[in-house]
C-alpha cells in the first residue's frame, strides 16, 4: 500500500510542476485523494460489500469532485489533475501512467447492465480538461485526446484525437515512435489542428489557385483575340476571411 503512495506521489511531482513535495500533493491534490479513496471503495465492492463501495465513492466525491464508481479498474501511478468533474464508469479501465484533467468523462452509452459499457485507457494516455469519452472501446497506448473532445470512437496507440466529434490528428508509425512516452499537459501536442479544419484550408487555397488560373486563361485567350462568352459577374472570392471563418 505505502509502495503505491509513493509511486502515486512521485509520478505527480513528475507531471506537475506546481507539485513541491509530498506533504502538499496527499494534503492538497484531490486526485490523489480520490484514488486512495477509490482503493478502499475497490476493495470493498470486489469482497460483495457493495453498498460500503458505493459510500466511500459518494464520501469521495463530496471531498473532490471527482465521482469514481467503486467497479472502476484504475491502474497504478494514474494522476487526475485538478480534477473537479471528472466523472469515471462501473466498467471504465484506466491504465498504469493515465493522466486525466478536470471534466473528463468516461462514460457509457449502453444501458443493458452487467456489460462493458465504458473505454479502457490503455498505458499512458492523456485526455484533457473537459474531454467526453463514450463507449466501450480502446484508446492506445500513449494516444491523446484534445481538451473539449467528444470521442466516440477507438484510437490507435500513440495517436492524437481532437474535436467535436473527434477525430485522429495523428497515427503514423513514425509519429507514435518519436512522441510515445512524450508528455503533453491537456493532450495539446505540436501541429494538432482539427483535420477537418486542415482539410478546409486546403480547399480554400486551392479553390485560390484554380481562380486564378482561370483569370490568366481568359486574360490569355483576350490577348490572342479570341472573344470569351461574358459570364455572370460574382463576388471575388475573400480566402482570407474563409480561412477566418474555418479557424
Amino acid at each position: 500500500m505505502f509502495h503505491n503512495f509513493r509511486e502515486d506521489i512521485n509520478s505527480i511531482i513528475e507531471r506537475d510542476p506546481a507539485a513541491r513535495n509530498a506533504w502538499e500533493v496527499m494534503t492538497c491534490y484531490p486526485g490523489f485523494q480520490a484514488i486512495v479513496m477509490h482503493r478502499r471503495a475497490r476493495w470493498c465492492w470486489t469482497h460483495g460489500l457493495k453498498w460500503v463501495g458505493r459510500f466511500i465513492s459518494y464520501l469521495a466525491r463530496i471531498v473532490t469532485g471527482i465521482e469514481i464508481h467503486p467497479g472502476a479498474t484504475l491502474g497504478r501511478r494514474v494522476f487526475i489533475d485538478h480534477g473537479f468533474g471528472v466523472v469515471i464508469g462501473e466498467t471504465a479501465v484506466v491504465g498504469d501512467d493515465c493522466t486525466i484533467y478536470q471534466g473528463v468523462t468516461l462514460g457509457g452509452t449502453s444501458l443493458h447492465s452487467g456489460l462493458k459499457r465504458h473505454p479502457t485507457l490503455e498505458r499512458g494516455v492523456i485526455i484533457g480538461a473537459g474531454a467526453k469519452v463514450l463507449g466501450s472501446f480502446t484508446i492506445g497506448e500513449y494516444a491523446k485526446v484534445g481538451s473539449n473532445a467528444v470521442l466516440l470512437k477507438a484510437v490507435p496507440a500513440g495517436a492524437t484525437a481532437v474535436g467535436n466529434p473527434a477525430h485522429i490528428v495523428v497515427k503514423e508509425a513514425q509519429a507514435r515512435e518519436a512522441s510515445a512516452h512524450l508528455f503533453s499537459a491537456y493532450g495539446v501536442t505540436p501541429n494538432g489542428d482539427d483535420p477537418l479544419s486542415k482539410a478546409l484550408h486546403g480547399l480554400i487555397n486551392h479553390a485560390v489557385m484554380q481562380e486564378q488560373q482561370i483569370e490568366r486563361i481568359v486574360a490569355t485567350l483576350k490577348k490572342a483575340g479570341i472573344a470569351c462568352q461574358a459570364l455572370q459577374e460574382c463576388d471575388k472570392f475573400d480566402s482570407v476571411q474563409l480561412n477566418k471563418l474555418v479557424d
